[in-house]
């Protein structure tokens, strides 16, 4: 294709775009948020699938030991929960050291216990460690029955209720994204359909002296795509430096939250929302010219 080729379809492109300036502007708009909630409900995904998967990792069995068990059987015990393909670790904790680390957890506090080493109350526990957060339940209540387990505890609803979340905001964020990108194509559509009606006698001309269909069709493809990438790139401005600042304050204020700081991980993201403008661009041009432009 030559350069001067090229340099029409561009032209026809953006001076079409410009003739129909208000309802390119809608049509930019209407692209732009549909991809900024899209944007903003992937992000959010991904934090509480990354908060999810933090607490997965951290999640643990607490199955507090009756005083009568003795320390064979603990041993017997924890061998073969070791032994279980499911489980990844086993950490016996004496009543000792559950008092020692309660200690450190109350820090200032801990005249509380005072007098607790002479008769400790805590029992001895098994902190025990699944592959994965849907183990968890089913082993905390298979574990309930064994009678060396006075009681057996676990962060039960934790992940599950992140995992919902998580879910809930996916589908939410995707079906809010399917209707405005549908709006958005529809008026990509309409915006090429009035291009096409304003020239209307010059495509006849063209049609007339032998362009073929792809010379034709061609600038109002470019003109969607256009009008597509503008509002793919203010969504993407937007949610990216909109995400940047966000974490920043909410690492100042809550250290603890774990959210997605890596930009190398944001980055993919922000280039779906660019391909995801363009393809929502050229299908509104494409819908269009099927309908009304009749070569």
């Amino acid at each position: 294709m030559k350069l001067k080729t090229v340099r029409y379809y561009f032209r026809e492109a953006f001076l079409s775009v410009i003739r129909n300036s208000w309802i390119s502007v809608a049509s930019i708009g209407v692209v732009a948020v549909s991809l900024l909630i899209l944007g903003s409900s992937l992000l959010l995904v991904m934090n509480a699938n990354n908060i999810a998967a933090n607490l997965e990792s951290s999640l643990e069995i607490s199955a507090f030991l009756r005083d009568e068990t003795t320390p064979d059987e603990i041993q017997d015990l924890e061998n073969k929960l070791a032994g279980r393909p499911e489980i990844t670790s086993v950490v016996f904790v004496s009543k000792e050291q559950a008092l020692e680390e309660m200690k450190e957890n109350l820090n200032a506090q801990e005249d509380i216990l005072a007098g607790l080493e002479e008769k400790n109350p805590l029992p001895n526990t098994l902190r025990i460690k699944t592959a994965t957060a849907e183990q968890v339940a089913s082993l905390a209540a298979e574990l309930q029955m064994y009678d060396q387990f006075d009681e057996v505890r676990y962060g039960q609803g934790i992940v599950e209720k992140m995992m919902a979340l998580s879910k809930w905001v996916r589908t939410a964020g995707l079906v809010t994204m399917v209707l405005l990108g549908i709006a958005a194509i529809f008026l990509i559509a309409t915006t090429i359909r009035l291009s096409v009606y304003a020239r209307r006698k010059e495509i006849s001309i063209m049609k007339f002296l032998g362009a073929t269909n792809l010379f034709v069709q061609l600038p109002f493809i470019l003109e969607g795509m256009m009008l597509g990438l503008i509002g793919s790139l203010l969504a993407v401005a937007i949610v990216y430096f909109g995400y940047i600042s966000l974490i920043d304050k909410i690492q100042l204020s809550l250290p603890f939250v774990r959210l997605i700081t890596d930009r190398a991980l944001i980055k993919p993201l922000m280039e779906l929302l660019l391909l995801t403008g363009l393809l929502i661009g050229a299908t509104g041009s494409l819908i269009s010219m099927r309908r009304f432009l009749k070569t």
